[in-house]
């Protein structure tokens, strides 16, 4: 436990390192990099250059001074961590450098407001976080290792299968190349695609994995992401496994990790509504999935929003809910740029976007829990629809690709 004169130095510098929180962990990040370039191979760089893993750094850090009394309320970020970490293979001999190279970025941007007492409350807060971190991702790794079939840091996994789910949708089916078994896992969970690509060693790369536990493979479904140039980390692996990664290839894999999950052993009849955009129908689908193979089925709602049926990834997979399910389930497609026949074809139940009409017709159980994933503008979109309508946010789920940031 924190002594209370810790707690209150930090309460106090706490808006001094909010204004600079930006300016910190972007200092932290060229000062660990330099200092430390082993652990390079633990972030994505296309987040760096993005910015994404720096401001959500600077908010992480931000939210831990605030609640530095209260760690009860970030559990549920402490829980997202662990598990990002788990999926790295993070260790705990890692923690004192980035500890030191935290508490150095905050001397060099507060200066003289950094005071030995006040270096010492943070190194201490920090000390303190860290072991908490520590304590759950050993629970994660000690879960992982005893599992049937289960394994920690990397496994070379085979591509059994390669598949075109749209025009920029591609699935891999992988399989253990030792021939052993594989885990089970809980629908929503990904896992971790190390490629050594050569422009960007040791790249890490986390997907969702898009079917439900099978004890036979495991799925991924990548979007081939734009990338500005061929040196540019932004869509470099996406595109390298869609143009390189061939059937009979293996590739380095971690196990499966998140805390974005439905567990169907435990999940009874309460109702449940997909609202999946782009790419982020991967999660939701295995989800979903899982929960149809129930023997009782609770009553779901996935509704599936698309630009148009060229980029329209898994319809089929999808409608089969509904025809292979004993229990009330209901599809919609919504496509917000549509192909001059998709309308008049079929293809979509609907044009235009989302919006809280079609989510109360579609829905009306005001019990419901809600799944959405996708990109940040949809989630930010689904989110207010749902305040909206008074959906009380401890029945709203959201899984972001790639650090997590507020909506």
């Amino acid at each position: 436990m924190l002594s209370q004169k810790t707690i209150d130095i930090i309460h106090a510098i706490t808006p001094a390192v909010a204004s600079q929180a930006d300016k910190i962990t972007c200092k932290f990040y060229q000062r660990m990099f330099s200092g430390n370039p082993e652990v390079k191979a633990f972030f994505n760089q296309a987040h760096q250059q993005s910015g994404q893993q720096p401001a959500a750094l600077a908010g992480a850090v931000c939210a831990y001074f605030q609640h530095i009394d209260n760690l009860a309320v970030l559990k549920p970020a402490i829980e997202l961590i662990a598990h990002k970490h788990c999926s790295l293979g993070v260790q705990a001999e890692h923690y004192p450098i980035v500890g030191k190279h935290l508490v150095d970025a905050i001397k060099e941007v507060m200066g003289d407001a950094v005071t030995d007492e006040v270096l010492t409350a943070v190194v201490e807060a920090y000390g303190l976080l860290a072991q908490v971190c520590i304590d759950r991702e050993k629970g994660i790794y000690d879960d992982q290792t005893n599992a049937a079939g289960g394994w920690t840091g990397r496994r070379e996994f085979l591509v059994d299968r390669k598949v075109p789910e749209s025009d920029i949708i591609t699935s891999f089916y992988l399989k253990p190349a030792d021939g052993g078994l594989i885990p089970d896992f809980l629908p929503g969970q990904y896992i971790t695609v190390h490629v050594d690509h050569p422009t960007t060693p040791a790249s890490p790369r986390n997907y969702s994995l898009s079917d439900a536990p099978n004890g036979e493979h495991f799925r991924i479904s990548v979007k081939r992401e734009p990338s500005p140039n061929a040196h540019a980390p932004v869509g470099l692996i996406s595109n390298h496994l869609h143009d390189r990664v061939v059937e009979g290839d293996t590739i380095a894999i971690g196990p499966p990790c998140g805390e974005f999950t439905i567990d169907t052993k435990t999940w009874g009849d309460r109702p449940v509504v997909f609202i999946a955009g782009g790419i982020g129908v991967t999660p939701l689908l295995s989800m979903a999935k899982a929960l149809t193979a129930l023997p009782n089925v609770p009553p779901i709602v996935f509704i599936q929003a698309a630009r148009n049926s060229a980029v329209h990834a898994f319809r089929d997979e999808i409608e089969a809910l509904t025809k292979n399910s004993s229990g009330d389930v209901t599809v919609h497609f919504l496509y917000d740029q549509p192909l001059a026949e998709d309308v008049s074809a079929g293809r979509c139940h609907a044009s235009g976007l989302i919006d809280s009409a079609c989510i109360s017709n579609l829905a009306p159980f005001p019990e419901a829990e809600f799944f959405f994933c996708g990109p940040k503008p949809f989630m930010v979109h689904i989110q207010s629809l749902l305040d909206g309508m008074s959906v009380d946010r401890g029945r709203t789920h959201c899984e972001f690709f790639g650090p997590k940031q507020a909506i």
